[in-house]
């Protein structure tokens, strides 16, 4: 029988105070067995690495219970080890030394630790590599470091927060195949793995179950279980469902105009939250799906075909939804007729089609609405950003205003003078 470990019972976490106050995660209740590897999935800004820091202990929930091993979590997790995407090692001490400094704060001998050191080296593969400096390594052979680290204190959890996104596809496809053989040959003491990604396809690969949340607030949406035995062929028919399946979830269905839109800041409802997308990209992404011989296409299979990252593609067709270019269902997309019309126009008639559904967007109605009632037209951008503050966490505030500035200048709709941080109404708009 499994034993469980880690159990999330109704935990929040919000910030801020009074009209500030957000949340940030909600209601989240989360099991993890021994034996498991999970994932933790979602769009950025959905609270995986808040929760991740929850769970080790590092930030305490605003409300809820974090049990380890039926006892409630007070401090930090001992029993916990993270690895950051950042590879977060110390420049000025050698790969041995950044290893055994683990083992060093658990008051371990120098010549045990050391000797602990180089068998997690060598076990990881950067045997020979003992006396370098991080200096000196590749990005991928740096992360090798944090997991020896991590490793070095013989976690029962080890938790990994998008462990690989910071390096070369190809760093990153060699470190994921050699934490798989670890973990599944059992040559790590670890007895459980939670991994933030907001890779698909790198889930798929790597998890037991994949726990998919959303945002706005953060919270678990769904789970799916990944029922195939390791090694996964990536190009089988079963793996490709799998992906496909969670591409569903995450993708969601298209609502109607109400639910798609939301609403501006100070009325009901919940503002829109806009991606931050390269608006050539998804021009990129309507002239891809118009040559298509099918009106309907997997949004899987658009990864691979437009090399792009499945948060970014996420993004792309959320904002095609968004602007009533296409619609989604079952991890379907299909264009509209306005997408169609969108893909064959003029570089001037897709700016003036991009406005006209732009101004429909609550968001973007209200700054130009603010921009109209101001005085000449114009206001500082801290102005808007500390009015979207309401609405918005600061950091997610001055990420929507720099979406609003980049689709307002495409669609000519505002222009913005970045030396006086003064943004200004394009006349007659």
């Amino acid at each position: 029988m499994t034993e469980t470990l880690l159990q999330l019972e109704h935990v929040y976490q919000l910030y801020g105070k009074g009209d500030r106050r957000f949340t940030a995660v909600e209601d989240i209740n989360l099991n993890l067995s021994s034996g498991e590897f999970i994932a933790l999935l979602g769009p950025s800004g959905c609270g995986k690495s808040t929760l991740l820091r929850i769970i080790a202990g590092l930030q305490e929930a605003t409300q809820g219970k974090v049990l380890y091993r039926g006892k409630q979590l007070i401090g930090v997790n001992p029993n916990t080890s993270i690895i950051f995407q950042t590879f977060a090692l110390f420049p000025w001490l050698s790969v041995l030394n950044n290893v055994s400094l683990a083992l060093k704060v658990r008051g371990i001998d120098a010549p045990e630790r050391d000797k602990k050191a180089e068998e997690l080296l060598d076990r990881v593969g950067l045997d020979g590599f003992e006396s370098a400096y991080p200096r000196e390594l590749s990005g991928g052979m740096r992360q090798k470091v944090g997991f020896a680290r991590a490793m070095a204190v013989e976690p029962e959890l080890l938790c990994m927060d998008e462990p690989f996104s910071a390096l070369d596809v190809l760093s990153a496809e060699s470190l994921r195949g050699e934490l798989l053989e670890l973990w599944t040959e059992g040559k790590i003491p670890t007895k459980a793995i939670l991994m933030v990604s907001h890779n698909i396809e790198e889930a798929v690969f790597l998890a037991d179950r994949i726990v998919v949340m959303d945002k706005e607030p953060g919270r678990i949406i769904a789970e799916h279980k990944i029922d195939l035995s390791h090694p996964r062929n990536r190009k089988s028919k079963e793996f490709q469902n799998h992906v496909d399946q969670v591409y569903a979830i995450l993708a969601g269905q298209t609502g109607t105009e109400t639910e798609e839109l939301g609403t501006a800041p100070g009325e009901i409802g919940i503002t829109r939250h806009l991606p931050d997308i390269e608006i050539s990209n998804l021009t990129g992404l309507l002239e891809h799906l118009s040559e298509m011989e099918e009106t309907k296409h997997d949004i899987y299979l658009l990864e691979d075909e437009l090399g792009i990252e499945s948060n970014d593609l996420l993004k792309l067709t959320e904002v095609a939804e968004l602007l009533g270019f296409a619609s989604i269902s079952k991890g379907d997309i299909e264009l509209s007729p306005l997408g169609l019309t969108f893909a064959d126009a003029s570089i001037l008639a897709r700016k003036e089609i991009f406005a006209s559904r732009a101004k429909r967007i609550p968001l973007m109605r209200w700054l130009l609405t603010m921009l109209r009632s101001s005085e000449d037209n114009q206001l500082k951008k801290s102005t808007i950003q500390t009015a979207l503050g309401l609405d918005f966490s600061p950091l997610e505030a001055e990420q929507q205003i720099g979406v609003l500035i980049n689709w307002g200048r495409y669609a000519e709709l505002i222009s913005y003078e970045d030396n006086t941080e003064t943004i200004k109404l394009e006349i007659n708009k």
